[in-house]
């Protein structure tokens, strides 16, 4: 297939805050790298982290000025440079979101995020070297498989890559983001009971009917979260606790751990990054021997090792695609997310 000389990208604005988004007109390279991989992108999906870096101190790290927005896609290769060996022209893929973190052993590497201090991926064509891409399942239709790469990584990471997995473990699942749809497919396949706040009973049903295995949280209209929790789990605790709320949580998410050996993963700042909390509490950690992790990206490996599970246990990732919009239509999908009405993931179809 032939490639254009130019596509359409959306791009934030310079400062001053807030910051709006922008169809711009990009150019592909004339010459392609030995191993650069030129893609169609297809689909791409939103994260909240999208949203957030258009306004002022919504978003904790700093972030390249006027830059292409977004880090997750689904693209089909359309050609290749002269020395790139593991893929083929019309393979479907997507890049990982932190570029110079490939295997998992990279400790000292500067972070290179899509969306953040790299173009990201809110554009109809791409090149990337072929060591950041991924093969995606076979099984997904390209809005589903473009809602692997942030999500697929954070609930795979934050749930310790499945390692280990004791016989009846259950996690705490905060929100109903994609974060928490995708966590709660992936421990579904994997045997682990999902138990899933959200603020709409309304959407706590709709979830519910994805398998009876599901269990839900109301907590607005629940006086004690952490109370609830252990009630549901007849007074035991959970194993995992994914939290995307932020700090103003970790007590409760403390209480609601398992005696031994639980984890609480970090993930999101929801509700802002203050806590009010005596740091004392942290000595919980201790008497549970429990683990608090902080979760940024995870790497390329840990891409690949998800989109292995989903496509061994054809996972479907249907109820994880809450609404899908045109590329033409991607400011009002912006403001669709920002106002938290969806269920698990928007997406673009480029």
């Amino acid at each position: 297939m032939a490639y254009p000389k130019t596509y359409r990208a959306l791009r934030r604005s310079a400062k001053p805050y807030p910051l709006t988004l922008e169809y711009t007109t990009e150019s592909l390279p004339e010459t392609l790298g030995a191993h650069d991989v030129v893609l169609r992108i297809h689909a791409a999906s939103l994260n909240y982290r999208d949203v957030a870096m258009l306004h002022e101190g919504k978003y904790p790290i700093p972030v390249n000025d006027a830059e292409v927005e977004g880090s997750c896609c689904a693209a089909e290769v359309v050609a290749l440079g002269s020395s790139v060996t593991k893929f083929r022209i019309g393979d479907r893929v997507a890049p990982s979101v932190n570029l110079n973190f490939l295997t998992g052993e990279e400790r000292d590497a500067e972070v290179c995020a899509l969306g953040g201090d790299t173009p990201g991926v809110l554009r109809e064509w791409a090149v990337f070297e072929e060591r950041h891409l991924v093969k995606l399942p076979g099984h997904l239709s390209w809005e589903e498989a473009a809602t692997i790469i942030g999500v697929g990584i954070t609930a795979w990471v934050s749930l310790n890559e499945l390692r280990n997995v004791p016989k009846g473990a259950t996690a705490l699942l905060q929100g109903t983001g994609g974060v928490s749809i995708m966590s709660l497919l992936v421990c579904l396949a994997a045997g682990i009971t999902p138990i899933i706040t959200s603020s709409s009973d309304e959407k706590l049903e709709r979830l519910k009917k994805i398998s009876p295995a599901v269990l839900g949280v109301n907590y607005k209209t629940t006086s004690d979260i952490a109370a609830e929790v252990l009630r549901l789990t007849d007074g035991k605790g959970v194993d995992y606790v994914l939290n995307n709320v932020g700090l103003s949580s970790v007590p409760d998410d403390l209480k609601m751990l398992r005696k031994y050996g639980g984890s609480i993963a970090l993930i999101g700042f929801l509700e802002g990054f203050e806590a009010k909390w005596d740091p004392s509490v942290l000595m919980g950690l201790i008497a549970k021997a429990a683990t608090l992790k902080g979760i940024l990206a995870g790497s390329r490996a840990d891409l690949e090792a998800v989109s292995r599970f989903l496509d061994e246990k054809k996972v479907d990732l249907k109820p994880l695609v809450d609404k899908v919009f045109k590329f033409d239509d991607a400011k009002a999908a912006f403001k669709y997310l920002e106002s938290g009405s969806h269920v698990g993931k928007v997406v673009l179809k480029m």
